[in-house]
């Protein structure tokens, strides 16, 4: 039986890779601080711990695993990166963390592990135009992310990828671009657009209208979680070291973004833009690479994935909040 470590797998993406891997017949080791808020792990064996605390990760990385995907980090959503509020810890934090794991695996020689960087690091200068930002992966050089969100994603594909070169090791980068879906975080600060969105809406009367940071015109993609791991995947069993972008080439504004959503719960909802985070004013995922070097690139529409997260979260809205349930 093949055997993987799922670091982060008590987080949102973690969950889904976790019962990806148990139904593609691997025994699953994963690790958190925390368990998954919405469902049972179906890990094999799940160990509540800190990745920071390097005696911790090598107990952890206690044999050779065949597949490793390290995606725990502290993150969220613009309300929680783009204030300057979490800086420090977002950047000690994640950094940390990925020092030890390539390390330990390293020591452990395993050789395939899966690193979950960001369309975060890419510069800032190639995102000021909405309708024509520029994310091609070799566009990331002279390096001016946003964020140090996306500074630390940019520091850690460099330490996976000397780690490649140096030792051995066979880092697999790939830079998420708004990954969403069913039990992902949707309220308490780090939640990202389309489960914010979502749950705004869910609570909102037929009329209501919604606040929204920004004036809405700012434009980004949004990718299912099951098509985020069918290239992950992908990515860790091919010959393609990375960096590589896996997100949806579908760009849409927030505004288009809100009217979507709307209408998939049926309702009619205006809009009041208020100043807030909002980040770059366009991202889009470009998929040119993963198409050449995997013969694959993401395909399912945005709405069919809103579908099914807006139904999740409109379930979780009627059981968190009832008293403030609105019925349309």
């Amino acid at each position: 039986m093949k055997t993987a470590l799922v670091c982060g797998a008590g987080g949102f993406i973690g969950g889904h890779l976790v019962r990806r891997l148990k139904r593609e017949g691997f025994w699953v080791r994963g690790v958190d601080l925390k368990f998954n808020e919405y469902s049972e792990s179906e890990a094999d064996d799940f160990v509540l711990g800190d990745l920071r605390e390097q005696a911790f990760c090598r107990a952890m990385i206690d044999q050779s695993f065949d597949e490793v995907y390290q995606l725990a980090a502290d993150m969220g959503g613009a309300g929680y990166i783009f204030t300057g509020e979490h800086d420090a810890d977002v950047m000690h934090n994640s950094a940390t963390i990925n020092l030890n794991v390539v390390d330990a695996c390293h020591k452990r020689r395993i050789k395939r592990v899966f690193y979950s960087s960001s369309a975060c690091m890419y510069p800032a200068y190639n995102q000021e135009d909405p309708d024509n930002p520029l994310c091609a992966e070799a566009s990331a050089y002279p390096a001016a992310p946003d964020s140090e969100y996306g500074w630390e994603k940019l520091f850690s594909e460099r330490v996976y990828l000397a780690y490649r070169r140096n030792y051995g090791v066979q880092a697999f980068v790939a830079r998420y671009h708004n990954i969403f879906g069913p039990e992902g975080t949707w309220t308490g600060g780090k939640e990202k657009a389309p489960a914010a969105i979502c749950r705004k809406i869910a609570m909102a009367r037929n009329g209501d209208a919604i606040e929204i940071w920004g004036d809405g015109k700012q434009t980004r993609s949004f990718l299912y979680v099951d098509e985020c791991l069918e290239g992950s995947t992908r990515l860790l069993r091919s010959n393609f070291a990375g960096p590589v972008n896996i997100g949806s080439e579908e760009m849409v504004t927030i505004d288009g973004l809100v009217d979507l959503v709307a209408d998939i719960a049926g309702k009619r909802i205006s809009k009041n833009h208020i100043s807030g985070p909002t980040g770059v004013r366009g991202r889009n995922s470009d998929n040119r690479v993963i198409a050449a070097k995997l013969n694959w690139a993401p395909s399912q529409s945005l709405r069919l994935g809103l579908e099914k997260t807006y139904a999740w979260i409109e379930t979780q809205v009627c059981r968190n909040f009832p008293a403030e349930k609105l019925v349309a």
